[in-house]
C-alpha cells in the first residue's frame, strides 16, 4: 500500500517526479503548482482510510438534517408531493452526478478536482487553462459560501432555540452573525491544531448521523399526531408562495431538496490525504449520496406523517418549522431542544470537514497560480502540515460574508444560495468535456471505478439534470418579487464569473498553469 501511494504521487499530478527531484526543486509542492515539482516538506500526510472517508461524505451532506431545517420552502411550493417525490428525483440526479465525477476521480483523484479536470479534458482549441481558471474561482467561491451557509444556519437555529425557551428574548441580526462566527471558530481551531483527529471525528459524526436519525424518527412516530397516507403521498400545496403555475411551484420547491444532496465532491478535495484515493474517493462519493438519499427520504416521509398543524409549523416564531414540529410532538420545550441539538452537532462536525476540504481546494488552486498572492496562499506549514494561509482565507471570507446579514438577511441568503448554484455549475464543465471525449472515443484510460457501457447515458442524464436545476435555482421562492425577496444568486454568479474573466485578462493568463498530461494523455 505504501508503495502504491508513492507511485501515485509520482504520476497523478502530471509530473515525472521522484522524492529526490522533489527535494531538489522549488517550494511549490505536490499540487503541481505552476509547473513546479515541489518541496517534499510541502506534502500533506496520507492518513485517511476508507471508513472515515465514507463518514466524511455522510457528514458533509448531512441530508436529513439539512432537510429538517430547510423543508419550509418545499412545504410552500408543492407541499408533500414535492417533499417525497422531489427527494427521490434529487437522489437519482445527485447519484448520476456523483457517479460521473467518481469515474474521473478514479482516473485522477486530485485536490483541484473540477478545475483540474476542466483544464485536462477541455479541447485544446478551447484554451483549457482559461476554463480551468474560471472553474476554480467559481468552485472556491461556492464552497466558501457553503461554509458561510452551514455556520449561519446553525447559528440562527441556536437563536431559534433561545426564542423557544426564553419568551422575552428579542432576536437581533448581529446575534445571528456572532453565533455564526462561533460556529466557524471551533472547526477552524480543530483544523489548525487537531487535524489528525479528523478521521475519528468523521466516524463519530457518521455514527451520530445514523443514531440521531433513528432517535428523531422514533420520537416523532411515537409521540406526534398522525397525518393520512393520502396527505403524505397524494396531496400538494399550491398557491402558498404567490406563484400561480403549479409546475413552477413544484420545481422551486424541489430546490431546497437538491441543495442538501450536493457537496458530495467535498471528499475529492482531501485526495492528497486519503490512502489509495483512486479506489476510496469514488466509493466515498457514491455511498454518501446513496445513504444520505435513503435517510433523507425516510425522514421526509416520517416528518409528513407527523407534521401536525402545518400552519403552525410554517408560521413559527423560531424561524425553523422543525423546531415547532418537535415541540408539537413532544409537548416539551426541553424535548424539542434536545431533538434540535441532534441536528446541530452533526452540522458542527460537517463544518469541520467542509472547512478542511475547501481550504485544500484553495491551497491547490493557489499552488497552480489560480489565486492572486498564490505563493502566500499555497504555503504549507512544515510543522502543522496544513495549508495554513488557505485555511485562514476560507474562514475569514466566510466570516466576512456573515456581516452581510447585519444589513439584510435576504442579501445574505442570496450569497449563500450561490453555494448550490455554483456547485452545480462546477459539475457541468468537467462532465461535458469528458462526455465529448467519450463520444469521440478519446477518453483516458479508466481507473478502478468505471461506468462502462452506462458511462455515456449516465453522463448525459447528469448533465440534463444539472442544467435543469441550474435554470431553476435563480428563481425567487415567493411572489411578488421585491428587492428583499429577490433571489440574487444568478447576478452574484455572473459577478463571480466576470471577476474571474478580469483576473484572467489582467494576470491570470500568465500566472495560472496546471499540468495537462495526466493519464488522459
Amino acid at each position: 500500500m505504501e508503495e502504491d501511494n508513492k507511485t501515485f504521487e509520482m504520476t497523478v499530478h502530471g509530473e515525472d517526479r521522484s522524492p529526490a527531484s522533489d527535494a531538489e526543486n522549488g517550494s511549490m509542492g505536490p499540487a503541481g503548482g505552476a509547473g513546479a515539482l515541489g518541496d517534499v516538506r510541502q506534502r500533506l500526510d496520507r492518513f485517511i482510510t476508507l471508513k472515515p472517508a465514507v463518514a466524511f461524505g455522510l457528514t458533509v451532506l448531512s441530508s436529513w438534517e439539512g432537510l429538517a431545517l430547510t423543508f419550509g420552502a418545499a412545504l410552500l411550493n408543492g407541499g408533500p408531493s414535492t417533499m417525497v417525490y422531489g427527494t427521490i428525483v434529487a437522489t437519482i440526479g445527485s447519484l448520476s452526478l456523483s457517479c460521473s465525477l467518481a469515474e474521473m476521480a478514479s482516473i485522477t483523484p486530485v485536490v483541484g478536482a473540477q478545475y483540474r479536470w476542466t483544464s485536462l479534458y477541455a479541447p485544446r482549441v478551447m484554451s483549457p487553462e482559461f476554463w480551468g481558471l474560471v472553474q476554480g474561482w467559481l468552485t472556491i467561491f461556492a464552497w466558501i459560501s457553503l461554509c458561510a451557509a452551514v455556520s449561519f444556519v446553525a447559528g440562527t437555529v441556536v437563536q431559534g432555540l433561545i426564542i423557544l425557551n426564553k419568551e422575552d428574548y428579542v432576536p437581533e441580526a448581529w446575534h445571528g452573525t456572532l453565533l455564526q462566527w462561533s460556529y466557524l471558530l471551533v472547526p477552524y481551531l480543530c483544523n489548525l491544531f487537531a487535524r489528525k483527529i479528523l478521521p475519528a471525528l468523521e466516524i463519530l459524526g457518521g455514527i451520530m448521523h445514523v443514531v440521531f436519525f433513528i432517535a428523531a424518527v422514533v420520537t416523532l412516530t411515537v409521540l406526534a399526531p398522525r397525518s393520512s397516507a393520502e396527505f403524505v403521498f397524494n396531496s400538494s400545496l399550491f398557491g402558498q408562495s404567490g406563484w400561480t403555475n403549479e409546475g413552477v411551484q413544484w420545481c422551486i420547491g424541489l430546490l431546497s431538496i437538491t441543495a442538501v444532496l450536493t457537496g458530495f465532491d467535498g471528499v475529492l478535495h482531501l485526495s492528497d490525504e486519503i490512502k489509495n484515493p483512486p479506489r476510496k474517493v469514488p466509493r466515498s462519493m457514491i455511498l454518501s449520496v446513496v445513504i444520505n438519499g435513503v435517510l433523507a427520504l425516510a425522514f421526509m416521509i416520517t416528518l409528513l406523517f407527523c407534521i401536525g398543524d402545518v400552519e403552525a409549523a410554517v408560521n413559527t416564531p423560531t424561524g425553523y418549522p422543525i423546531i415547532q414540529v418537535y415541540y408539537s410532538a413532544t409537548k416539551s420545550k426541553a424535548g424539542a431542544t434536545i431533538l434540535t441539538i441532534m441536528l446541530l452537532i452533526p452540522m458542527l462536525i460537517s463544518l469541520f470537514g467542509v472547512i478542511a476540504s475547501v481550504s485544500r481546494l484553495a491551497w491547490s488552486f493557489a499552488r497552480d497560480g489560480g489565486l492572486p498572492f498564490h505563493e502566500f496562499f499555497g504555503y504549507t506549514h512544515p510543522t502543522l502540515r496544513i495549508p495554513l494561509n488557505a485555511l485562514g482565507l476560507v474562514v475569514v471570507v466566510a466570516g466576512v460574508l456573515g456581516l452581510i446579514n447585519l444589513g439584510s438577511t435576504e442579501a445574505f441568503f442570496a450569497i449563500v444560495s450561490l453555494a448550490t448554484l455554483g456547485l452545480y455549475v462546477s459539475y457541468v464543465l468537467p462532465i461535458l468535456f469528458m462526455l465529448m471525449r467519450k463520444i469521440k472515443n478519446q477518453h483516458p484510460e479508466y481507473g478502478p471505478f468505471q461506468l462502462g457501457k452506462w458511462g455515456i447515458p449516465v453522463n448525459i442524464f447528469a448533465l440534463c439534470y444539472a442544467i435543469f436545476i441550474i435554470i431553476w435555482l435563480p428563481f425567487p421562492a415567493t411572489q411578488p418579487t421585491t428587492a428583499n425577496s429577490m433571489n440574487y444568486a444568478g447576478p452574484i454568479l455572473i459577478f463571480v464569473i466576470l471577476m474571474s474573466l478580469v483576473d484572467w485578462f489582467i494576470s491570470g493568463h500568465k500566472r495560472f498553469h496546471v499540468p495537462t498530461h495526466y493519464k488522459a494523455q
